[in-house]
């Protein structure tokens, strides 16, 4: 005879099948408009009966093997739990996150050399997960995520004003504008010597000057600059010596280099004949060493006329002026002399 009860209990107990179980979800993050597809992998997968993404059901899903789901994910925000069910019942939850499309708000510097290499902060909000940083449609040389709102990169080469961007699995954000700027270049330096002491007011003349940060002479910072235009700077020479390479810098690089040269003070050490008469005319030497860019000879505060011969010898033409001793100088671009004594002779009284 026919046990009923217990054909039903073993009948029961053959129907019955275990709860799936899932193991992962590739990937475990997308965009919050969702659309994607994502693949489940677990067991226990025979007889679905559906795929959800939190409360939400999947878009669709397709199951493939009893350890391998294909699902498309639904719309939806922040983290949460996907789960299969069968007849067997509801698997555990494996954690998906929905990334929300960056945004950025901001760039620190905005400008840098047209040549790259300079590193850029981007500030905002989204940026876990982040794929990829744009400058104008150029990947980024490289990038650190920092945290979800910053981000360290490296600007590539460039020209102009680009726009900069940041992209995740959920899109891309807006732009915010870094702006590549082109070296410097000095085409003429006035004057391009001056004394070893240092202070000449030298004016540089050139192209993209706006923004310098720095004008050196040999590495040494100039005592003192201004730029006037973008094409032009003053600048204060620092005490030096020998030809050395002015240079300018600005965000946009260094400057090709500019000959400056420090010139010695001159050296007076005699003057032929050492008298002559107070009237104009008479024909003095000075003789000394460093006299090649004599600018001015003086008796006392009066100029004279001069032609160099040497870098020794200067022939000047004494100016009229009173009876007595009077000091003479000679200038260079490298200074004053110290003075030499010239005696004016009265003419005799007749």
């Amino acid at each position: 005879m026919k046990d009923s009860a217990h054909e039903t209990e073993a009948e029961r107990s053959i129907g019955i099948a275990a709860a799936p179980v899932l193991s992962s979800v590739v990937p475990n993050s997308g965009p919050a408009a969702g659309n994607n597809t994502v693949t489940l992998n677990g067991s226990g997968f025979s007889g679905i009966t559906g795929v959800s993404f939190g409360s939400a059901a999947a878009l669709g899903y397709t199951p493939v093997s009893a350890t391998r789901i294909t699902a498309v994910a639904p719309p939806g925000t922040g983290a949460v739990g996907v789960t299969v069910k069968t007849l067997g019942g509801t698997s555990n939850p494996v954690t998906y996150t929905y990334v929300a499309a960056p945004t950025l708000t901001a760039l620190s510097p905005t400008q840098g050399p047209a040549s790259g290499g300079t590193t850029v902060t981007l500030t905002g909000t989204g940026f876990t997960g982040v794929t990829g940083v744009s400058f104008g449609g150029t990947a980024a040389t490289g990038f650190a995520v920092n945290s979800a709102t910053s981000i360290t990169a490296v600007a590539p080469a460039g020209l102009g004003a680009v726009p900069v961007t940041v992209t995740n699995v959920s899109g891309t954000s807006g732009p915010v504008y870094f702006f590549y700027v082109t070296a410097p270049t000095i085409a003429v330096v006035s004057p391009d010597q001056g004394p070893a002491t240092g202070g000449t007011a030298v004016t540089l003349t050139g192209a993209d000057l706006t923004g310098t940060t720095a004008v050196s002479f040999g590495g040494t910072p100039a005592a003192s600059y201004t730029v006037d235009s973008p094409t032009r700077i003053t600048a204060v020479a620092p005490p030096g010596t020998g030809s050395v390479a002015l240079t300018v810098t600005t965000v946009g690089g260094t400057s090709n280099s500019a000959v400056y040269t420090y010139v010695a003070a001159p050296v007076l050490s005699a003057v032929s004949p050492a008298e002559g008469p107070a009237d104009a005319g008479a024909a003095v030497t000075l003789t000394g060493a460093r006299l090649t860019t004599t600018t001015a000879v003086r008796f006392g505060s009066t100029p004279a006329a001069f032609t160099v011969l040497s870098d020794t010898t200067v022939v000047a033409v004494a100016p009229a002026g009173a009876a007595g001793p009077v000091p003479v100088t000679v200038t260079t671009a490298g200074g004053t002399s110290a003075p030499r004594t010239y005696t004016r002779v009265p003419r005799p009284a007749i």
